[in-house]
């Protein structure tokens, strides 16, 4: 092997520095090792560089677009300075806007709040809740779930070909599933949409942390992620693309920031004149942090290099696939099948385990987080479990014990931080779990499955 060959695969098997990653936890069976954190899709860890960053920040911390003081300039600065880095990480057009929210929750409540009266409002059945439910008050078409990329983008050119071809229409759909990571034809539903006079929102919550996104190469109209997501957990979101139909509706929160002038009105009244920038839906004293992180976070990653990232995501993904198809009590969920291209992102059940027992004995007795449940996705999981769209399920563990059948899965998820050890011991706890059963009994307290003490 040459030196610069070398060079190479250590460079694919070098984790980014995130926080936690040298945190122990004590096991059941007695002692302590270093956790396995593998529920990225929930939350990542933050990157040192976003930590760092911040701290620097920190003690230079004032509030934004109010003061004429030093902090609180410098804080406006900061702040937007990062809607620029953000605007440039999603490749925006002129003219976007990039709004902080939340979450992206909370961006797609407020893209809802924003959709002209009459909108029709398409979304597959396969989404997060967060992407899946905002849209009830509008007139909303779910659409069922495609078991081939081709198959997603004929399902919605068949419902919009029978839309009113005259009115505002919406279709929203995730570039990376949460619970199965699978890569979804984002760039060919969004040429589907516009063929037929729609727009279309990308949930990237699931695709931000693991690929390139960029709004102009994808030809979406907005964007929604979360920096908790894309390691960096401030409480903060990005609503980002088209400007018209945010311009044109009521603020999201009705305060001060959004507005830009406020009289009383002869009759007593208020009169109101509200920003047409990202402002307008940005009412209270915003996030800094949150969003001076997400701004860190893009810069992180950027400069890693995606391709570097990609790389060694994949070769994770291959070791956990490989691992788990040796054990043929697991069966992994997909809807596109086994060589649909994902991301860190891997969903499972195993034949005569109760999911969330699985996932509770990772946790006590091998410190591997996971997660077990329906992943707010409930309508997803349900087919892939093929069960009837009737039966109780829940978001956390069902009230099922230990042994007996529940209607969750388990979901093991990774990123840029996470080093070949953990992969390597969650393939082998997988293994053993399977093989010779949990070494400790559990029950269910409080719809969890906990070591019994």
């Amino acid at each position: 092997m040459s030196v610069s060959t070398a060079a190479a695969d250590q460079s694919l098997c070098t984790p980014l520095p995130v926080l936690g990653r040298d945190v122990t936890v004590p096991l059941v069976t007695g002692g302590e090792v270093t956790y396995a954190a593998l529920d990225y899709a929930a939350s990542a860890p933050a990157l040192q560089r976003v930590w760092d960053d911040v701290a620097a920040y920190a003690p230079y911390y004032g509030s934004v677009h109010r003061g004429a003081g030093y902090l609180s300039q410098l804080s406006t600065d900061l702040f937007e300075n990062a809607r620029g880095t953000v605007a440039e990480f999603l490749g925006c057009r002129a003219g976007d806007q990039v709004v902080f929210t939340r979450s992206t929750t909370d961006s797609l409540n407020l893209l809802a709040r924003a959709i002209p009266a009459g909108c029709q409002v398409f979304v597959f059945e396969t989404e997060h809740h967060a992407s899946l439910l905002p849209w009830q008050h509008a007139d909303v078409t779910y659409l069922d779930a495609p078991r081939t990329p081709g198959q997603a983008v004929e399902i919605l050119e068949r419902a919009l070909a029978g839309r009113d071809p005259y009115g505002p229409a919406l279709v929203c759909v995730t570039g990376a599933s949460n619970v199965t990571g699978e890569l979804w034809p984002v760039r060919e539903l969004a040429a589907a949409a516009h063929a037929h006079g729609a727009r279309i929102v990308l949930d990237a919550a699931q695709l931000a942390p693991h690929h390139p996104v960029s709004v102009t190469e994808l030809d979406v109209d907005w964007i929604a992620f979360s920096g908790h997501k894309l390691y960096a957990p401030f409480g903060s979101g990005v609503l980002a693309g088209r400007a018209d139909w945010l311009q044109a509706a009521e603020p999201y929160l009705a305060g001060g920031g959004a507005s830009r002038r406020v009289t009383r009105r002869e009759d007593g009244g208020v009169a109101v004149e509200w920003h047409e920038s990202a402002a307008r839906h940005e009412a209270g004293s915003p996030n800094v942090i949150g969003a001076y992180a997400i701004a860190a976070a893009c810069k992180a990653l950027t400069e890693a290099g995606w391709d570097t990232l990609v790389a060694r995501e994949q070769h994770l993904i291959a070791k956990v696939r490989a691992g788990l198809a040796e054990v043929p009590e697991v069966r992994v969920l997909s809807l596109f099948g086994d060589d649909a291209p994902r991301v860190g992102v891997l969903s499972f059940v195993v034949d005569g385990w109760n999911s969330s027992h699985f996932a509770a004995a990772l946790s006590a007795e091998y410190g591997i987080g996971v997660r077990d449940g329906l992943f707010c996705a409930h309508p997803l999981v349900r087919t892939l479990l093929g069960t009837d769209p009737g039966t109780q399920g829940e978001c956390g563990a069902p009230e099922a014990a230990p042994g007996e059948k529940s209607l969750n899965a388990i979901r093991v998820s990774f990123g840029a931080g996470t080093p070949d050890e953990h992969v390597d011991r969650f393939v082998n706890a997988v293994r053993e779990l399977v093989r010779d059963g949990a070494k400790w009994q559990y029950r269910t307290e409080e719809g969890r499955c906990v070591p019994a003490v």
